[in-house]
């Protein structure tokens, strides 16, 4: 089944464009080959011959985007990007979201992404020429080194692995894991504490994102983490004396947690834009099987129970997107509203789940089977619900937001 998109009369026509370019690309060259274009990643025991239509196939639909003016849409056009804004790229994101592995080949996949965004932002122009430049080119790798396995991941603010001035050196210890594409970069960007002391007053501002070589003497990955029951890059990796020049720091000493912000904060409505677009894959997934799969005498689109979950699906789907594009409108404008981004980072992943979770339902033991992408999307959506901050940090900052602003007899303003 293909995408369905059409015009939005209320958005940008370049926004329509955008939507309408890459609908085109996953419907043409990426669905079809669906199961056929990452097999080498995937699949084991597969032909040379196999290996190559995959690698053919990635390849081919890499030049149809660069052609259509699509690739690397987060980075800036002298970067070597598409140069879309804000809005343009999250009503992108929902589409690339419906075909699996679709953002990897329009050079938006991450870490990577991420990463190139935040040298594009903070880094010297000698940074950028040694590591930016290789990575949107496709020569290098690299990884986001921020949590810790002893410390809470919902608040940075705990962090430990330290970064101590030498020289003309920074002197990095530490112990991170869950270090994304960790098995494959080519450097890592580390968050790091740049502070002696006993970690009072002001703890936001001493924390430095410092770019480190992945082959540093001293740096150790100790293994990639397993994540429901399937091996993974995210990795747990030792920095013991590990000594990187001090031009490998990132933006102004203590700008770090700004920097982790800037990140978080987009990258959370692209995760839910991208949530979106795999809900409305398993939403036509559900209602395909619904009009076609005979049982008890009767289809099941004809049984009231499925009848209930297309319409509870309907809703969590619409409720999803009109908050998340709501959110996404307000930072389009540079605001950054902090209260919009908790609230849809709690309901968007849960109604993900629910989505999907129907889905799978409807589906019967097929569901769960890795031939439809019910069951990595299920995954997906658990895990969203604790990554970028756990539902019930978001639900505290919810709270807090709305009675501080009520305080003094005042009421909350929805229109705004």
């Amino acid at each position: 089944m293909q995408m369905n998109v059409q015009s939005i009369p209320s958005v940008s026509e370049r926004v329509n464009e955008v939507r309408s370019l890459t609908a085109d690309i996953v419907n043409r060259e990426i669905l079809p080959n669906e199961n056929m274009i990452w097999a080498d990643h995937r699949r084991s025991g597969l032909s040379e011959g196999d290996r190559e239509q995959a690698r053919s196939l990635r390849a081919g639909i890499r030049r149809k985007v660069r052609e259509a003016g699509l690739w690397a849409p987060h980075l800036p056009e002298e970067y070597g990007g598409a140069g879309l804004d804000f809005l343009e790229l999250a009503y992108m994101k929902e589409v690339l979201a419906y075909a699996a592995g679709a953002a990897a080949l329009f050079g938006v996949a991450a870490p990577n992404s991420g990463n190139q965004s935040i040298l594009v932002r903070y880094g010297t122009e000698e940074q950028k020429q040694k590591w930016l430049m290789p990575l949107i080119e496709g020569r290098m790798e690299s990884g986001f080194s921020m949590t810790e396995p002893d410390q809470p991941g919902s608040d940075p603010r705990s962090l430990r692995t330290t970064a101590r001035r030498d020289g003309d050196s920074w002197v990095v210890n530490g112990h991170k894991w869950f270090t994304s594409n960790g098995l494959a970069a080519d450097f890592f960007i580390v968050m790091c504490r740049t502070d002696e002391g006993d970690g009072g007053g002001d703890r936001n501002s001493r924390m430095t994102q410092i770019i480190v070589p992945a082959d540093s003497p001293g740096l150790e990955i100790l293994r990639g983490i397993s994540v429901w029951g399937r091996p993974s890059d995210h990795c747990e990796i030792v920095y013991e004396n590990v000594r990187v020049p001090l031009e490998n720091q990132l933006g102004e000493t203590g700008q770090g947690h700004q920097a982790a912000q800037d990140r978080l904060g987009a990258g959370r409505v692209y995760h839910c834009m991208n949530s979106i677009g795999q809900m409305w894959r398993a939403f036509d997934l559900m209602v395909e099987r619904a009009a076609n799969r005979q049982v008890h005498g009767g289809l099941l689109e004809s049984k009231q129970f499925v009848q209930g979950f297309i319409a509870d699906s309907y809703m969590d789907i619409q409720a999803s997107r009109l908050m998340t594009i709501h959110c996404a409108e307000k930072m389009q404008d540079g605001a950054f509203p902090r209260t919009d981004i908790s609230a849809i980072k709690v309901f968007v992943p849960a109604a993900y789940q629910r989505v999907v979770d129907r889905a799978i339902q409807v589906w019967g033991a097929a569901g769960i089977t890795d031939d439809l992408p019910l069951a990595t999307m299920f995954q997906a959506a658990r895990s969203l619900r604790i990554v970028d901050g756990p539902d019930e940090v978001h639900r505290i900052l919810v709270a807090k937001n709305v009675l501080g602003a009520c305080r003094g007899g005042g009421s909350w303003d929805f229109g705004n």
